[in-house]
């Protein structure tokens, strides 16, 4: 082993970032590669489609929250900020994990907003400022659609033995969606404020 010191130059080089780097793909999208997850193919195949739409709804439920706890006004502000945002959080902590299992089966997720937006099925809001309880809506209606998917696919992952990812609908997506829903949900009852 040579302990003869580099120039300052041979440093300087070496420590230079490689910038506008192209190479083809790893992975293209929609391609899966094989893992020794003792899943069939067809599993795998059918379960990363079902979690790239779920993921898509869920970047979009985030990304309501997100929206609503910077335009929320009026009386309830500061409750509905804090909630909002919290909410938010935890939908950001899903989004990561519906991205993950995707990567275990062997598929590629969904990553940036344009393919988010072409496949979301949840409605566009729209980029102006709505009043509390329509923002309440379109959050509920957007927890809605992702439980019904949840539950939907939750059932077909456990008929095709992937208790992975059922494990994951059931425990994760759908106990934080009907939590965050009631949560929600409580803000637009009717009720009296000072007499019964």
């Amino acid at each position: 082993m040579s302990t003869k010191p580099r120039s300052a130059a041979a440093v300087i080089a070496t420590a230079t970032p490689k910038t506008h780097q192209h190479a083809q793909e790893l992975q293209p999208f929609g391609h899966l590669v094989s893992m020794p997850l003792a899943l069939s193919a067809t599993t795998r195949t059918e379960s990363v489609a079902n979690l790239n739409q779920l993921l898509a709804d869920t970047i979009t439920l985030r990304d309501l929250y997100k929206k609503s706890h910077w335009q929320i006004a009026g009386p309830t502000f500061y409750q509905l900020h804090l909630l909002f945002d919290a909410h938010a959080a935890e939908q950001s902590t899903l989004v990561d994990t519906l991205a993950e299992r995707v990567q275990i089966l062997g598929g590629v997720s969904l990553a940036m907003a344009h393919d988010v937006a072409e496949t979301s099925i949840i409605p566009r809001a729209p980029k102006g400022r709505e009043a509390v309880p329509v923002q309440i809506s379109r959050l509920l209606h957007a927890h809605e659609i992702v439980l019904e998917e949840a539950r939907a696919m939750a059932r077909l992952a456990a008929d095709s033995g992937d208790d992975g990812t059922a494990d994951l609908l059931v425990g994760s997506v759908i106990r934080t969606g009907e939590r965050q829903a009631w949560f929600v949900a409580e803000h637009v009852v009717d009720t009296p404020l000072a007499t019964a």
